[in-house]
């Protein structure tokens, strides 16, 4: 079995296009893995909950997700993050919101615990550094979890009782191994970690290891949808930037 491992699409359909022919052309998967925020920010929340729904998937809900459909107020978003929020509630169809409703805060398959911010908080924790990855090792029970919302692809492995920062290696892929491991693939449609390429990751079972990619995509197509729907002129900006 080979998973495709996406997290953070944002309504970004050129990016998330974009690693579905990647993978593809990496030799294809058999299911998605979508760690959460589906929606928000980008020009295309419908269309990206449509192609994610032509493939056989599991979806965790993400923070915006939950916003886009009042299950979750936007107090504690910024006003850009605020204003592109209640703008996406505005596209979604019916179906659409009844998809949204009914995502798990997390899902466990195999070996894998997949949750959008951590295992501690699913919604709303940014795993960003050792100390709170060491924390979370104590919530989840199986060997591996996968996380996204920080839109930063990286690596914590548990090792004698101490979480250990890891950058995906380049050639070779990630074995897995009997160290825990928490990994986060990169956002698709918002990187933030200096690349403006689309982040994922392709878990091969065959070979149990994991392949991290970057994608080139079409952002002034994405930027310009922005532009003409109104949407904040930040998130247009930050998409060159990969920040």
């Amino acid at each position: 079995m080979r998973y495709a491992i996406l997290g953070d699409i944002h309504s970004n359909l050129a990016a998330f296009e974009a690693v579905l022919r990647d993978v593809e052309s990496r030799g294809g998967f058999d299911k998605i893995w979508c760690l959460g925020d589906v929606v928000g920010y980008g020009p295309d929340p419908h269309e990206c909950i449509e192609l994610l729904c032509q493939y056989d998937h599991i979806c965790v809900a993400g923070n915006h997700d939950w916003a886009a459909i009042s299950k979750m107020d936007t107090t504690d978003f910024n006003p850009v993050a605020a204003r592109a929020c209640h703008w996406t509630a505005q596209q979604l169809t019916p179906e659409d919101i009844d998809y949204l409703q009914n995502l798990p805060l997390n899902f466990c398959q195999d070996d894998f615990t997949l949750v959008h911010g951590s295992p501690r908080e699913p919604i709303w924790e940014y795993l960003l550094g050792s100390e709170a990855a060491q924390d979370n090792f104590a919530y989840f029970e199986t060997a591996y979890c996968l996380v996204g919302h920080s839109h930063v692809p990286l690596i914590f492995e548990f090792f004698e009782g101490v979480a250990i920062y890891r950058v995906f290696p380049e050639e070779n892929g990630l074995p897995l191994g009997e160290n825990r491991l928490i990994i986060n693939p990169g956002g698709v449609g918002q990187p933030r970690d200096g690349d403006p390429r689309a982040s994922y990751a392709i878990y091969d079972t065959d070979n149990q290891t994991v392949y991290h990619y970057r994608v080139e995509y079409d952002i002034a197509a994405t930027q310009k949808k922005m532009t003409e729907y109104g949407l904040p002129l930040p998130l247009i900006v930050r998409l060159g930037q990969g920040w």
